[in-house]
């Protein structure tokens, strides 16, 4: 539930007797959930992705490699962030967006690449990376630190969306609108809202920025043929055979081919060249297919578990900050987890954002480990202002 303070919201969630104790077990739960995605993932990216890189000359395990590459150098970067503290986050904000905003910029030089229609990303040599995934921790640091500076203000609206909104959150969703991913413009923009809703900014300016959000979104596709031809085979505008519908319709099919237990792990029928982007934006579906109804609620379920024990790193945190940031990096992971199971099933049009912590993608990994890598940092410190809590309550 939530309850008002001054300031703003601040959600409150009570957990079962498991996290009780202490930060401890919050910490080794978001190290086991975040362990176990990551290995279904490498599993799931190994089996859907053996056809299409024998076919591209990398052998059956071509695309497992690939992956289990970033996984390796995605956990101890999680392991490096988990092990700083809260200080380290706070003085490096405006550096990180600075950061962020460059790389994302790299893409309009001779190294960005487009595909999709969409130009969001660099290409060095050999190695292929989308710098939009960098900026999304950047940007909701940022606003986390923002937020805790401006504190004593922000019960005027003008200091809650300066610079938050205006210019820094508009800035960065530009330069990555700019080369048209709105999927992950959408992304963005929650994780946004999600740092300012946990960060303590008042219903006021929230509805504010809903409201400008959703208006910008009609704008952006009401004018692009791309997006209103995605959105009218969503309505069931388009279900020719060979047409926009092919990606969606053989979606559905690999999950209802899969029934209540699956064909079993490896035996995917979509995986043999008929369900594009199988091993990346798709791969829900394939799971569906070959781990059934039962494996598909298992990841939905271990996304949900990752939403509480998030919860509950708030619910214990020092700061503002530190819920702004936990708060957006929950919408975030989370929220895209839900958006691209709905895209799969059918619930929303086709966005091209990966799944989390499962999607091959090297850079979409990364990010996503460091990320919970932030949030582990701020459980630490949690912990340590429980116990001071506790010692001064003992003391009195």
């Amino acid at each position: 539930m939530t309850t008002s303070e001054p300031g703003g919201w601040r959600a409150r969630i009570h957990l079962g007797a498991a996290l009780k104790p202490g930060s401890d077990r919050t910490v080794a739960a978001l190290w086991g959930l975040t362990i176990l995605l990551v290995g279904i993932g490498l599993i799931m990216v190994l089996s859907s992705s053996s056809i299409t890189s024998y076919l591209d000359e990398q052998g059956f395990f071509g695309g497992f490699w690939k992956q289990a590459g970033f996984a390796l150098i995605g956990l101890p970067l999680m392991f490096f962030a988990a092990s700083r503290r809260l200080s380290f986050w706070k003085k490096g904000a405006w550096w990180f967006l600075g950061l962020g905003l460059v790389l994302q910029l790299l893409v309009f030089t001779p190294l960005g690449i487009e595909e999709y229609g969409n130009r969001n990303w660099i290409q060095i040599g050999s190695v292929t990376a989308q710098p939009s995934e960098a900026l999304k921790l950047a940007l909701v640091v940022w606003v986390g630190a923002v937020l805790q500076r401006k504190e004593p203000l922000l019960h005027q609206m003008r200091h809650e969306l300066i610079p938050v909104i205006l210019p820094g959150a508009l800035l960065a969703l530009g330069v990555v609108l700019a080369g048209r991913d709105l999927g992950t413009v959408l992304i963005m923009a929650g994780l946004v809202f999600g740092a300012m809703f946990f960060g303590g900014v008042s219903g006021k300016s929230l509805a504010t920025v809903a409201a400008g959000g959703l208006l910008g979104v009609f704008l952006f596709v009401v004018t692009s043929p791309n997006r209103m031809n995605r959105l009218f085979e969503h309505a069931g505008g388009n279900e020719d055979y060979s047409g926009l519908g092919w990606q969606s319709t053989h979606g559905m099919w690999a999950l209802a081919g899969g029934g209540l237990f699956g064909v079993g792990l490896g035996n995917s029928k979509a995986k043999w060249s008929w369900l594009p982007a199988a091993d990346n934006d798709y791969i829900f579906a394939i799971i569906g297919e070959e781990l059934g109804l039962i494996g598909a609620l298992l990841v939905i379920c271990l996304f949900i578990a990752l939403a509480v024990v998030m919860l509950r790193v708030i619910a214990r945190a020092r700061d503002r900050f530190s819920r702004a940031v936990v708060g957006g990096i929950m919408v975030w992971i989370i929220g895209q987890a839900f958006v691209n199971i709905g895209v799969v099933i059918r619930v929303f049009p086709v966005l091209g954002v990966p799944l989390p912590l499962i999607s091959a993608g090297g850079t979409a990994l990364i990010a996503c480990l460091l990320a919970i890598g932030v949030v582990i940092s701020i459980a630490r410190d949690a912990a340590s202002y429980q116990e001071e809590l506790t010692q001064t309550n003992g003391r009195a």
